[in-house]
């Protein structure tokens, strides 16, 4: 599934200012009104454009611990009913099916590293997780992106 330069233009807009309108996208972009609603449409309807919503920084609300968890899973029940309790929990941001060693990886947050255990000890707890392995992480200095995908995919 392909996009246009338009759609990219239109996705980096909506990227960098995400409060804008509709029509002053079109006023920028240079098209109709109708266009820009259709692109949106369309984008949104091949699953594309997935949100609207704002991003929230869970350090800004007081969770200033990242950590990635693999877990082992057991077998007989599959991943499934693992990844519906796992959603129960708050702080486990993603969940991710893996290939290797593991079966799965989480992106966790916590408050502290003290809490940190109190999440992990969750996790530990879901029926079918049979071992969890963690690590901190320090920083990011590449944070969760998708434009320079954009970019490529409408040059």
């Amino acid at each position: 599934m392909t996009i246009d330069q338009l759609d990219a233009r239109l996705i980096s807009l909506l990227a960098a200012e995400p409060r804008i309108g509709v029509l002053e996208c079109s006023r920028r972009l240079a098209v109709a009104r109708g266009t820009v609603q259709a692109r949106l449409d369309r984008l949104a309807a091949r699953g594309v454009i997935t949100g609207y919503g704002p991003d929230i920084d869970p350090s800004a609300l007081g969770y200033d611990v990242t950590a990635f968890v693999t877990l082992q899973i057991r077998q007989v029940g599959g991943h499934v009913p693992v990844a519906d309790r796992l959603a129960l929990i708050p702080e486990v941001l993603e969940a991710h099916t893996i290939t290797g060693g593991d079966d799965m990886l989480c992106r966790v947050v916590a408050r502290s590293n003290a809490d940190l255990q109190r999440v992990i000890d969750l996790i530990v707890d879901v029926q079918g997780v049979m071992r969890t392995s963690s690590v901190i992480a320090l920083d990011t200095p590449v944070p969760y992106r998708t434009m320079p995908l954009v970019s490529a995919a409408g040059a």
